[in-house]
């Protein structure tokens, strides 16, 4: 595998994204109640969900390493085509797989839609980050 320079303080400030932007996305001021709904869940049945917690940072963190790995690869420098980045991973490996999975799990196309645009929004502004900053 081709050895890249990276910016880990900029992989950890890229990881946080998903970390703020799901405790806001997941929140009842945006979409708590939907997704709730749509997972069959209570807000009492998600307290205590501390491992959720853990395991959420080290796939941000995992996340954020891959996509700045890529950028470096590709030699992006700049927030425009780190966003792009962002995006075409979101295209390429999370739309369609969270796209099969909530149709054969009989989940509703809401939690596609919320689910889906949280990946997203962090995949884009992630790959922005990361394509100024590394």
């Amino acid at each position: 595998m081709q050895d890249v320079d990276i910016n880990y303080v900029a992989v950890i400030i890229a990881a946080l994204v998903p970390m703020v932007l799901g405790a806001l996305w997941y929140s009842p001021a945006l979409f708590a109640g939907p997704w709730m709904r749509a997972v069959g869940r209570t807000e009492d049945e998600l307290r205590g969900m501390g491992l959720g917690y853990v395991l959420s940072a080290v796939a941000a963190v995992l996340s954020s390493y891959a996509l700045a790995r890529i950028e470096r690869w590709a030699e992006v420098d700049d927030l425009w085509n780190g966003a792009c980045v962002g995006l075409l991973a979101w295209v390429g490996f999370v739309a369609g797989v969270l796209a099969v999975t909530t149709y054969f799990g009989g989940r509703p196309r809401a939690l596609w839609i919320i689910n889906a645009g949280y990946q997203l929004v962090s995949l884009v502004v992630m790959g922005a980050i990361l394509g100024v900053w590394t």
